[in-house]
């Protein structure tokens, strides 16, 4: 499958990963009506390559596939290639991580971390950032945040109401921030430059996702790679994963085989997931798709992992997309 093929969906992508980097309303109207308008993506039947292969979700179940005689992929044969992963008990950033996925009071929860962070530690900075990350196109205006989110409601489509619930989840989890709270990017920003000099993983691979890097090299930026791929940290490889998309494209020799692609993008995704980052129906992850992108399932009880293999990967690429996330989670690691 050509890693020319584009998405339609590269700006609700961009916008669902990273909410704080768009504030303001028109950036937002443009991600939600780019699905709430339909018929973005779509799949034609007797064709072994279609617009779905690039993209990370779609709107809804029946733009998944092609319908051939074959039929649909079953979603549990498509990720038969997972790796049990061994259960072992949270260390403290999980434990932070967990707190933030669990929480209905995300600003009780950062008045938390204040001490520890004030303190330095590097894992409580790094989970303060993903709380403005998470709260902040809310807490810009939450007035207008939730004007937006009715009028989506209103607007009776096929993503509306599930995209109109998950504005209205973040909005109950951020409800005490306000644009008196300093959610911008500029906060966010020097939060995780802090936390990765301060030794967190995730924060320093976001630094590179955000066009920060500690240090600008060839060599360090090699290195990064190689170190986020080495620590199995789920919150350091979903970090890294748009840098490894297409972004990285045509620069595989540099960034790694599992790099170039939307496909590159998903697998270190989902192999986030099965490396322990949250990635259920109310998670962090699948609310910021939704709430900030338009890219919502039709299922609410689906999680990232099925929603991919249902919705975003058309029947040839799933062996494909296991593949590379299998070499992520306990492949042979690629010297360079």
């Amino acid at each position: 499958m050509p890693d020319s093929l584009t998405s339609p969906l590269a700006k609700p992508l961009q916008a669902a990963r990273a909410g704080f980097r768009a504030p303001g309303r028109p950036l937002l109207w443009m991600a939600a009506l780019a699905m709430l308008g339909g018929g973005v993506l779509y799949a034609r039947r007797g064709q072994d390559i279609v617009p779905l292969a690039d993209a990370p979700v779609v709107a809804g179940r029946e733009a998944a596939r092609p319908a051939t005689a074959g039929g649909a992929v079953d979603t549990a044969v498509a990720r038969s290639h997972a790796r049990a992963q061994p259960q072992r008990a949270p260390t403290p950033a999980q434990q932070l991580r967990d707190r933030f996925e669990r929480s209905d009071d995300l600003y009780r929860y950062a008045q938390d971390l204040l001490p520890a962070m004030r303190a330095g530690d590097a894992d409580a900075t790094w989970m303060y950032s993903q709380v403005q990350d998470y709260c902040s196109s809310y807490a810009s205006s939450p007035a207008n945040y939730g004007r937006d989110t009715q009028a989506i409601a209103g607007m009776g489509l096929r993503t509306s109401a599930a995209m109109s619930a998950a504005r209205n989840r973040v909005s109950a989890r951020c409800a005490r921030f306000s644009p008196n709270d300093d959610l911008s990017y500029a906060s966010i920003l020097g939060n995780r430059l802090r936390a990765a000099k301060a030794g967190n993983l995730a924060a320093e691979a976001s630094l590179l996702t955000m066009d920060h890097p500690l240090q600008g090299d060839d060599g360090y930026i090699r290195d990064l790679i190689e170190r986020v791929r080495n620590s199995l940290d789920p919150d350091a490889y979903f970090a890294l994963s748009p840098r490894m998309g297409i972004t990285s494209s045509g620069r595989r020799d540099f960034y790694g085989p599992v790099s170039g692609s939307q496909f590159s993008e998903l697998a270190w995704q989902l192999a986030a997931c099965r490396l322990g980052l949250p990635c259920g129906p109310n998670s962090v992850l699948m609310t910021n798709y939704c709430a900030n992108g338009g890219i919502c399932s039709q299922d609410p009880d689906q999680d990232f992992d099925g929603f991919v293999f249902d919705a975003a990967v058309p029947r040839q690429g799933a062996t494909v997309l296991n593949g590379l996330v299998d070499s992520l989670v306990g492949g042979e690691r690629t010297k360079r």
